[in-house]
């Protein structure tokens, strides 16, 4: 296990009567519960940065598909004639 470091901030009131009754409800601790947010806020935020930097790295390299050819794809979805995404 990693060591912990403390960390505080403040919230309206609204939010802390929000987290006490999850805490009740839950039966876990508000740290707990706090550290679970943070966790899955910072991989939600990591993943998207990430493909964020790859796409940008991916156009920067020259791979990309003319809007035009996006937007004519698109007009086929949900007919008969869609086809495979423009490459």
């Amino acid at each position: 296990m990693s060591p912990t470091h403390p960390l505080s901030f403040r919230t309206s009131a609204t939010n802390a009567r929000k987290l006490n009754r999850l805490s009740k409800a839950t039966q876990r601790p508000r740290s707990w519960l706090l550290q679970q947010a943070l966790e899955d806020y910072l991989e939600i935020q990591t993943w998207q940065i990430e493909h964020i930097e790859a796409g940008l790295k991916e156009l920067h390299n020259g791979h990309s598909v003319p809007h035009e050819r996006v937007t004519e794809w698109l007009a086929t979805w949900g007919t008969d004639d869609e086809g495979p995404a423009p490459e």
